[in-house]
């Protein structure tokens, strides 16, 4: 074993189905040992609000070392993790097979797991993980949920507030009546004649796409089709993310066998599967074959999903990109998102605009501070906001006229940081943000506009 870790970073499985895994005096014995090794290093200081929190409480402690710290203390550190996953990614260097052996965002899952399982995740902390159910009920009445929802709405923001814990000034998602799904009977026609003519993907819609923003999924298949790209939508269910930020591991297994059932049939028959949200392309490639290490469908499944940028940017480097693309004026401030970033597969949706001529491109690697649900919760909200500072800050000096994010809840968090930076009175430097493919739909002028309204 080498000093520093010089090896390729790896993971371990998620040994979930160990009775071992659940017991709290085991998950206290390890957070111990882990938090003694970031105390003496502390390289993360600057990234969520994890480390300042176990590194505070270290300092203020009686010896101002770990020991004087008590187990109870440890949950407000795993309370703070987003599970972004960028301290394992870009910044600590005892990572497996270092023999440190560090996976901080999979100690703090395995905390959460154990909250889970001893009943302390409360009613607003489910519910917020019952995607499809709300997306569902709220799609139903959508002119009403969103108005419900809307920011500013003095009769119904302190309610959710109080029986969800959502924050009454945190942006909201809308939701529509006509799905991703719904709207998936009408295909776009094939070019022939472009040079990727041939090629075959499935898309996995993801809840996001299907109920809140079907404006990404349509651009995508537009995207796809003028490059001769047949498709087919597919949504059997959640990935399970929103379940995992919660530590429920069974739950998120369940959605991967559900969603692997659905989608493999697709693959036999040639299908790439291809993930329009990163958070959902990260579950099925990286974080699912962790759950079900065993399972040859899953291992399988990982094996043949790409994220929308990375399968773009793919046909570019093999068959190349159909003609058509056109400038975009004024530039583009694009925000990489941590969990696109946590593929390692490099800055696709930087590569993918790049294919637009005279691209003027402007890349923020810096976490929005968002977080999933993390960053609407009424105790996170401005928590967020300050970590998201920075990376809002870089946006508003590049002044470009428009703001992508490949994951839509990190833009929309950009824009609120925005329009706190903005001078009382001004508008925000963006009004919206919009998913890198919907910028290459209008490069293409495959769209009108990229614009989600909700309906």
């Amino acid at each position: 074993m080498s000093e520093g870790g010089l090896g390729a970073p790896m993971r371990h499985p998620i040994d979930w189905q160990d009775p071992d895994f659940y017991d709290p005096e085991k998950l206290a014995e390890e957070e111990r040992r882990v938090f003694d090794i970031c105390h003496g290093c502390r390289r993360c200081f600057n990234l969520c609000d994890s480390f300042p929190r176990l590194f505070d409480l270290i300092d203020e402690s009686e010896t101002m070392e770990l020991d004087s710290v008590p187990d109870s203390a440890f949950q407000q550190v795993a309370d703070a993790c987003t599970l972004c996953d960028m301290c394992f990614m870009t910044k600590c260097p005892y990572v497996p097979p270092h023999e440190f052996d560090i996976d901080f965002p999979h100690l703090m899952l395995r905390h959460r797991a154990v909250d889970e399982r001893h009943g302390r995740h409360g009613f607003a902390d489910r519910a917020l993980t019952k995607t499809d159910r709300n997306g569902r009920l709220a799609g139903a009445v959508a002119p009403l949920a969103n108005w419900a929802n809307r920011r500013g709405n003095g009769v119904t923001r302190p309610l959710l507030e109080n029986a969800l814990d959502i924050h009454r000034d945190a942006e909201l998602p809308a939701f529509h009546s006509r799905t991703f799904s719904k709207r998936a009977a009408q295909a776009p026609t094939v070019n022939p004649d472009a040079p990727a003519h041939g090629r075959k993907a499935v898309l996995y819609a993801t809840c996001f796409v299907n109920y809140n923003n079907p404006d990404i999924g349509e651009a995508t298949r537009a995207v796809l089709a003028h490059n001769g790209v047949d498709t087919e939508v597919v949504y059997p269910g959640c990935c399970g993310m929103p379940r995992m930020e919660q530590g429920d591991l069974p739950g998120v297994a369940e959605a991967a066998r559900s969603t692997a059932a659905a989608l493999l049939p697709w693959v036999n028959e040639g299908y790439k599967v291809v993930a329009l949200v990163p958070s959902c392309a990260l579950m099925v490639k990286f974080e699912w074959p962790l759950v079900l290490p065993g399972d040859e469908d899953i291992t399988r499944l990982a094996q043949n999903t790409m994220d929308v940028s990375e399968y773009i940017v793919d046909i570019a480097r093999n068959e190349g990109i159909a003609d058509g693309l056109e400038p975009l004026d004024g530039g583009v401030s694009l925000h990489l998102a941590c969990h696109a970033r946590a593929q390692n597969m490099g800055a696709k949706a930087a590569d993918m605009l790049r294919l637009i001529p005279g691209m003027d491109l402007d890349v923020q690697e810096r976490c929005s501070g968002h977080g999933g649900a993390w960053g609407v919760k009424k105790e996170n909200f401005e928590v967020a906001i300050k970590v998201g500072r920075p990376v809002a800050r870089r946006i508003a000096n590049a002044e470009k006229r428009y703001l992508a994010s490949e994951c839509p809840l990190a833009g929309t968090h950009i824009v609120q940081g925005l329009e706190r930076q903005a001078d009382d009175g001004e508008p925000p430097a963006h009004a919206a943000s919009q998913h890198p493919v919907q910028l290459l739909a209008r490069s293409y002028g495959l769209l009108a506009s990229g614009e989600n309204t909700g309906e």
